[in-house]
């Protein structure tokens, strides 16, 4: 297989050799692929767990599990001023 990259991108592969990190230009390329293939997988599982939020949060929409938002606001920031005074006598 022959891959061509930039002046940029051929710098960066040569100094990663160079620097003693790694043997071969073949290496780095390897490293970087197996890094994007890790990247790709964790970005895969973020969305499907978003998803999976999602779906929970439309099917309760649907039985009429809502929040009103702002009441939820003010009691998560009331609740926040009632713990104020104890974390500063702690």
């Amino acid at each position: 297989m022959t891959v061509e990259l930039t002046p940029e991108l051929e710098q960066l592969v040569k100094a990663r050799v160079e620097s003693g990190r790694y043997g071969s230009a073949s290496e780095v390329v390897q490293d970087a692929l197996l890094h994007l293939d890790q990247e790709d997988e964790s970005r895969r599982l973020k969305l499907a767990a978003f998803h999976a939020r999602l779906d929970r949060a439309l099917a309760e929409a649907e039985r009429g599990e809502l929040y009103d938002g702002e009441a939820y606001m003010k009691e998560l920031l009331d609740g926040l001023e009632d713990e104020e005074p104890e974390r500063r006598a702690g």
